[in-house]
């Protein structure tokens, strides 16, 4: 009967994870996915349809499906197949929304070794991605 008592009380003090927690969670599995170059695992973490703001994509906004994400990734891994990011920090912002400031590294299609720092601030809805706001130098010199 003690130790009943005892496992009941280990358990009732047990907290849910806090926003903190589960966002880091989300992250860290987002982009361990990213590294593991599993795009259709990463792309199942966003909405049938997401918004996308990215330099690569233009300007504006830009609405894309599962299958164009894992697409669009699939592309970037041929042109970079040792493409690899490693978080430096996470800003959880709300209920819906984290910042991620990461670093994106690996061999351009000349042989040059880069490092990118991006930020991409993410929204949430019912447990899914509905925008991807991604921000990174993408000057490329003169012409």
């Amino acid at each position: 009967m003690l130790l009943m008592t005892a496992i009941a009380l280990v358990f009732s003090c047990r907290q849910p994870a806090t926003e903190k927690e589960s966002t880091g969670k989300f992250v860290k599995q987002y982009f361990d996915h990213f590294n593991r170059h599993n795009w259709d695992k990463m792309a199942a973490m966003y909405a049938d349809t997401a918004a996308f703001k990215d330099p690569s994509l233009g300007t504006g906004i830009v609405m894309q499906t599962r299958r164009q994400i894992a697409e669009k990734y699939a592309a970037l891994q041929k042109d970079v197949p040792d493409v690899r990011d490693s978080v430096i920090q996470i800003y959880p912002s709300g209920d819906e929304h984290v910042i991620v400031e990461f670093i994106s590294k690996g061999t351009a299609p000349d042989g040059s070794k880069f490092e990118l720092p991006v930020c991409t601030i993410f929204t949430f809805e019912q447990g899914k991605i509905i925008a991807d706001y991604t921000y990174y130098d993408n000057f490329e010199g003169p012409n």
